[in-house]
C-alpha cells in the first residue's frame, strides 16, 4: 500500500517511478474500507468492479498530415461497435472503412465506448469515462481504428455521455462531490455542474473531452442529451466544454466539431459566444426525423402526435426546427424557438438513428415498416437536404435486423430496474409486440447487422441508390453547398409535393419529394429553361415503375411531370 498526500480542492497525489504498463491498482479511501477502481481509470481489463490498469499512452500514429474536415463536408455514419460486425470489436471495423468511403461516408460516429458493465451495452451505462471498453479491444485498438479512418480521409466522431454515469460500478460519489440531489435525471442522480465543489467535476469531464481529441485524435464529439445537464450558471458547462475543445483544436491545427443532442429546439446552443450562444458547432434535429416518419408511416402515438405529415417535412427542410415556440400536445406546453437564422451545417438530420430505432418497443427499423419506394424517398429527403446527414448503420442497404436495447449487468437489482424502466417507457405508445429482455444474449445477437445482404437483390439496389444520392450531393455545387438561405421551399399541398429549388453560382437544382400513394400528373412551377433529369427514384434501375436514362425537358415556367408513388426527382438546369 502506498499512502497519498493531500492537495487542494480534494485531490490526493503520489509519484511512483517503477510502475510498468499493465500494472493493476486500486484506491483505498481514508486508509480503510473497500478498495475501489480509479474514477479516471484509463483501462478496466476485468470490468467495472475490477482493478484499474496502468496504460502506455504511446502509439505509432501515421496521420501527421491529417487536419480533419469542415462540417459542411460531413456525411456521418453512426455505428455501434458491438453489433456492426460479428466480432464486435474496433479492429473488425477497419476492413469495412473502404466500403463506407466508396459509399460516400466521410465521418464515422461511434456510439459510446467508455467502460460499461459486462460485454454488451449501448454504451450509455458507462461508468469510467476515460477508459475504453475492454470487450471492444481497449485503447490501442480504438487508436488503430481512428488512424485507419484518417488514412482513408475519413473523420471520426465519438459519442460521449456527460449527463449521467451508469448505475453499476459507479463509485465516483465516494471520491468527491460528483453528484447532486438537487436534480434528477431519467437515469439516476444528476451530475454536479453548478453546486458547491462543481469546478472540479466540470474539470473532470472537460479533461475527458480533451483526452479524446488529443490522445485519440478524435475529430469531433457528439454530446449525448445535453438537455439532461442541469446547469443554470452564468457560464454553462456545455459552453465551457465547447470553448476548451475549440481552443485545443487551434493548438493542434485541426478541425474539431462539437455536436450536441438536445430536445429543447434551442438555437442558442449553436449560436456564437458574441450572440449569447454556447458555440457548439451543430445539433441533432429530431423534428426532421419525426416529421418524415409520420409522413411515411402515418404513426401518431407518443411524441409523433405533434406532427401532421409532409407539410412539417417542408418546414424542417426550410427552417430547421418544426416547433419554434408553438404549443406541443405531447409536452403540454409551448416548445422551442426560431431557427430561421441558423446555417445548414448547424443541423444534423436523419431518417433513422440509434435512438429512433432502438427506443421503439421491438427496435424495428424503418426498413421493416416502410415500402421500398418510401425508403428511397426518406433517403433523398435526408441526403439532399441543406443539412449534415447522418446514416444509421445498415440503413444504406435496408438491413432488417432490429436494434434492440441490450445490457449485461451483473447486479440483480439493476437488471430488474432496467426491465421495469423499459416497460414504463413505452406506456404512452400503442406499439405491439413483446418487449425484448434487455439482459438476454438473444436480444443483443438479433441486433447484429447482416453485412452480406449488401450484394443481394433489393438491398444492393438500395445501396447503389444511396451511393448515387451521395455522389450528387458531393458533385453538384447547388447540393454540395449547405446554404439553407439559398434555397426556396414550396409546399404544393394538393399535389402532395415538396418543391425545393437550390442554387450555387451557375448551378441550379430542383428537388421534388412526392408523398403520394398513387401515380399522378402534376404541373410544377419549374423556371423556364432546359432541364436534365439527374435522378428519378422510381426509375427501373432503382426497381421502380418509371423509365431509365437521362432525360432533358423544356420548361416554359411550368412543367408537367408524371410522378410515381413515394418518389423523389432531381433536375438540373442546362446551359
Amino acid at each position: 500500500m502506498v499512502p497519498m498526500q493531500s492537495a487542494e480542492r480534494g485531490y490526493f497525489h503520489t509519484r511512483l517511478s517503477d510502475l510498468p504498463a499493465g500494472a493493476l491498482y486500486r484506491y483505498r479511501l481514508n486508509g480503510h474500507g473497500d478498495e475501489r477502481p480509479d474514477p479516471a481509470s484509463r483501462s478496466q481489463p476485468q470490468g467495472v468492479h475490477g482493478p484499474s490498469q496502468v496504460v502506455d499512452s504511446r502509439f505509432d500514429w501515421t496521420d501527421a498530415a491529417w487536419r480533419g474536415l469542415p462540417l459542411e463536408k460531413y456525411v456521418l455514419y453512426e455505428l455501434h461497435v458491438g453489433t456492426f460486425t460479428p466480432e464486435g470489436t474496433f479492429d473488425a471495423v477497419i476492413p469495412r472503412i473502404a466500403d463506407l468511403k466508396a459509399l460516400g461516408i466521410t465521418a464515422l460516429e461511434i456510439m459510446p465506448v467508455a467502460q460499461f458493465p459486462g460485454s454488451r451495452n449501448w454504451g450509455y451505462d458507462g461508468v469510467y469515462p476515460f477508459a475504453v471498453q475492454n470487450s471492444y479491444g481497449g485503447p490501442q485498438a480504438l487508436k488503430r481504428l481512428v488512424d485507419a479512418c484518417h488514412a482513408q480521409g475519413m473523420a471520426v466522431v465519438l459519442d460521449v455521455v456527460y449527463n449521467h454515469l451508469g448505475p453499476e460500478g459507479n463509485y465516483a460519489g465516494e471520491f468527491g462531490f460528483y453528484f447532486t440531489e438537487m436534480y434528477k435525471t431519467p437515469w439516476g442522480a444528476a451530475l454536479n455542474f453548478e453546486q458547491e465543489h462543481s469546478d472540479e467535476v466540470r474539470r473532470y469531464f472537460i479533461e475527458n473531452a480533451l483526452q479524446w481529441i488529443t490522445q485519440f485524435h478524435m475529430d469531433g464529439l457528439r454530446l449525448d442529451a445535453i438537455h439532461a445537464i442541469v446547469d443554470p450558471s452564468a457560464r454553462p458547462f456545455v459552453q465551457e466544454l465547447a470553448e476548451a475543445c475549440h481552443a485545443r483544436a487551434r493548438e493542434l491545427h485541426r478541425d474539431v466539431q462539437i455536436i450536441a443532442e438536445s430536445n429543447r429546439n434551442d438555437h442558442r446552443i449553436v449560436e456564437p459566444l458574441d450572440r449569447g450562444g454556447w458555440s457548439v458547432d451543430s445539433q441533432w434535429n429530431d423534428d426532421f426525423h419525426h416529421a418524415l416518419r409520420v409522413s411515411l408511416t402515418g404513426e401518431r402515438v407518443g411524441y409523433y402526435m405533434d406532427f401532421h405529415g409532409f407539410a412539417d417535412v417542408a418546414t424542417a427542410i426550410r427552417d430547421g426546427f418544426v416547433y419554434s415556440g408553438q404549443h406541443s400536445n405531447f409536452r403540454k406546453r409551448r416548445y422551442g424557438n426560431s431557427s430561421l437564422e441558423l446555417e445548414g451545417p448547424e443541423f444534423v438530420v436523419f431518417s433513422q438513428n440509434h435512438d429512433q430505432v432502438g427506443n421503439r418497443k421491438v427496435g424495428d427499423r424503418l426498413t421493416t415498416v416502410a415500402s421500398f419506394e418510401q425508403l428511397k424517398l426518406a433517403a433523398a429527403a435526408t441526403l439532399l437536404s441543406p443539412y449534415v446527414p447522418l446514416l444509421f448503420m445498415g440503413e444504406e442497404y435496408g438491413d432488417p435486423a432490429p436494434f434492440q436495447y441490450f445490457v449485461s449487468h451483473s447486479d440483480p437489482g439493476t437488471i430488474d430496474a432496467v426491465r421495469k424502466g423499459r416497460g414504463e417507457e413505452f406506456a404512452s405508445f400503442e406499439w405491439s409486440g413483446d418487449l425484448p429482455d434487455p439482459q438476454s444474449d438473444e436480444t443483443f445477437l438479433r441486433s447484429k447487422l447482416h453485412w452480406e445482404l449488401r450484394t443481394q437483390g433489393k438491398h444492393r439496389v438500395l445501396l447503389d441508390f444511396y451511393r448515387e444520392l451521395l455522389r450528387l450531393r458531393r458533385e453538384v455545387p447547388a447540393l454540395a453547398r449547405l446554404n439553407k438561405h439559398a434555397q426556396k421551399v414550396a409546399l404544393l399541398r394538393e399535389e402532395n409535393v415538396i418543391f425545393i429549388e437550390r442554387r450555387e453560382g451557375k448551378s441550379q437544382v430542383i428537388v421534388l419529394l412526392y408523398f403520394g400513394e398513387g401515380s399522378r400528373k402534376v404541373d410544377l412551377p419549374v423556371p423556364a429553361g432546359r432541364w436534365e433529369l439527374l435522378l428519378d427514384s422510381a426509375a427501373r434501375k432503382w426497381n421502380g415503375l418509371g423509365v431509365d436514362g437521362p432525360r432533358t425537358v423544356e420548361s416554359s415556367g411550368k412543367l408537367q411531370l408524371t410522378l410515381n408513388p413515394w418518389s423523389a426527382l432531381v433536375l438540373s438546369i442546362l446551359p
